[in-house]
């Protein structure tokens, strides 16, 4: 019996990306799925289009930006014009597509549906019209075009899923998106929790950018009562910024700064940890919405949690017993949550990470990509 054909569409480098790869594996069994996107092919497809890494797909065209011309904006996207003809004469049963930007690249390549939608499931990595509202010339310039993308675009998919429950409420108090959730769960663990070591060892693992405030985790860390270490394995997003925070903490005694971990190896590593440290100031709605992989990437490596009160978050740890929650997004904060913690509360919050590591488990949480996509795939056209 012939398999339905799946497009999974990603303007990033898909073997490295955790979301897009948990796409890849649910649906390869199933399908045969082609991926179109940066870098080298992920396993388990039966193709790989390979975006060129220099058609970047944030650049945009700044006059036609200034100038509110949306339509030339993407017309002139590099990252779109260097994927179209690699999908040229290609058919597809369904399109899964990464993000606002696939969004319209997508449509192009799916078949209509009889409800005339298009066959295309937008998954949604983000409240993508908040990204970084902080910024006045992106409030101005990018968001209307952004605004425009979610209404002209993703309004004709199929189906919408995004990363949290508050993201969701948000695109369909304003777009009028009924939009299911698939948190970034990691892959189940099967695994104990460690040990608690003296001093605890508090981890951080993520992107290396300025607008993540890793100097509130450096800061809390090197304030606090808690006896502990802090080590940060950083992907070099901003180097600068990176380097500089290598500089800072080269003489302490508490914080160490790593290159990235492979992602096939970062729950062991983070399992050699105590506690997942994480804050992240509200500067933005799509900051104050998040839930962000590195809380799931915790959870798996079953350590205690100590973070921010964004509510998201906070809900998770809370509703599962997984940690503390800092009063707010400041190093002083910070480093008051952690002045509190016992070693028995760390071998507490590391038991309750286990206990939630198979509900909170990518397995269980991507249910809403497995019944979307299969419902396009099933549906007449």
């Amino acid at each position: 019996m012939t398999r339905p054909s799946l497009l999974v569409l990603s303007f990033s480098p898909i073997a490295s990306d955790a979301r897009v790869l948990k796409q890849v594996r649910l649906f390869a069994d199933r399908y045969d799925v082609t991926t179109c996107g940066y870098g080298p092919a992920p396993e388990g497809v039966v193709r790989h289009l390979q975006v060129p890494d220099e058609a970047v797909y944030w650049r945009k065209d700044p006059l036609a930006l200034l100038t509110f011309r949306h339509a030339t904006v993407l017309a002139r996207n590099a990252a779109v014009a260097a994927a179209r003809p690699l999908l040229a004469g290609l058919t597809f049963d369904v399109v899964l597509a990464d993000d606002v930007d696939a969004v319209p690249l997508a449509l192009e390549v799916a078949p209509r549906l009889a409800s005339g939608r298009a066959a295309v499931h937008a998954d949604l990595h983000e409240y993508a019209p908040a990204q970084n509202e902080e910024l006045m010339r992106w409030r101005i310039f990018v968001a209307p075009y952004v605004r425009w993308l979610l209404r002209r675009f993703v309004t004709q998919a199929a189906s919408v899923t995004t990363v949290a429950p508050g993201i969701a409420e948000a695109y369909e108090r304003e777009y009028g998106l009924t939009t299911g959730v698939v948190v970034n769960a990691a892959p189940y663990a099967e695994r104990e929790p460690g040990p608690v070591h003296a001093p605890v060892r508090l981890v951080h693992s993520g992107a290396g950018l300025a607008n993540r405030f890793l100097d509130h985790l450096v800061d809390a860390a090197e304030r606090t009562r808690l006896d502990c270490t802090l080590d940060l394995f950083l992907v070099r997003n901003d180097p600068a910024y990176v380097d500089d925070l290598r500089a800072r903490t080269a003489g302490s005694a508490r914080v160490t700064v790593h290159d990235p971990v492979p992602y096939a190896e970062l729950g062991d590593t983070l399992a050699a940890y105590d506690l997942g440290i994480y804050v992240l100031p509200e500067v933005n709605r799509n900051n104050a919405m998040a839930l962000p992989n590195k809380i799931f990437d915790f959870v798996q490596a079953r350590l205690g949690l100590v973070i921010g009160p964004n509510p998201e978050m906070a809900r998770l740890v809370r509703e599962h017993g997984l940690g503390a929650v800092a009063s707010a997004n400041t190093a002083e904060a910070l480093a008051a949550a952690l002045d509190d913690v016992t070693p028995d509360d760390v071998a507490r919050w590391k038991a309750a990470s286990h206990a939630a590591a198979r509900a909170l488990s990518a397995e269980e949480q991507s249910g809403a990509w497995a019944r979307a996509v299969d419902a396009i795939a099933a549906a007449p056209r």
